[in-house]
């Protein structure tokens, strides 16, 4: 599979297929490990929470692949953090979801908002790909569709991960490590990635 792979906009219809295709991508990751141990409930929770984080980045850019296979979640220049309001609005869905887990959620949420660089850029949100059609290069052209749609800003991009062997393909596509913290002193490892404006 090459970057001819169609890639389009995401719509409000393809919210609950896109949520629960995250939900199988990150079934393993680090951070949602953390949040959510028990592998019963955090099958559960993580298509309601995926849901959710689409709904809030849809101020930046959604795109997902013709059949559903992948798919990126960006935020735009300025609106990294999630507003004192919106928090307010979205306050009782983030209790619905996490019980137990939201004192873990929330170190998560803190320290990445910590890691934040300064300045415009476009944050790579989320990046995700259904893990039965990994390997076919549908995840890598949802994140260079990204790129490529956020290159006309002439602005920077942004992301962090949790999983290590992402690294490889980050640095593959023009990001650069600027750093590795951790989330309290038992959380999960991540690393902060940048990728420079006008990098091919």
């Amino acid at each position: 599979m090459t970057d001819s792979t169609p890639i389009r906009v995401a719509g409000n219809a393809d919210k609950a297929r896109i949520a629960v295709m995250l939900a199988r991508a990150f079934a393993d990751d680090p951070a949602m490990t953390y949040i959510f141990p028990d592998p019963a409930v955090r099958a559960r929770k993580m298509p309601r929470l995926f849901g959710l984080l689409f709904d809030e980045d849809a101020g930046g850019m959604r795109l997902v692949t013709a059949g559903g296979e992948a798919a990126t979640l960006w935020r735009g220049p300025g609106q990294t953090r999630t507003s004192y309001w919106h928090m307010l609005r979205q306050a009782l869905p983030m209790i619905g979801i996490f019980g137990a887990a939201l004192g873990r959620a929330m170190a998560v949420s803190n320290a990445i908002d910590l890691h934040f660089p300064r300045g415009d850029y476009w944050y790579l949100h989320i990046a995700g790909c259904d893990p039965a059609a990994q390997g076919r290069g549908l995840g890598g052209a949802a994140v260079r569709a990204g790129l490529e749609r956020a290159a006309g800003s002439g602005l920077p991009a942004y992301l962090e991960t949790a999983t290590e062997r992402n690294l490889g393909f980050y640095r593959a596509i023009g990001f650069e490590t600027l750093g590795d913290w951790r989330v309290a002193k038992d959380g999960p490892r991540f690393w902060s990635m940048w990728r420079d404006a006008g990098r091919v």
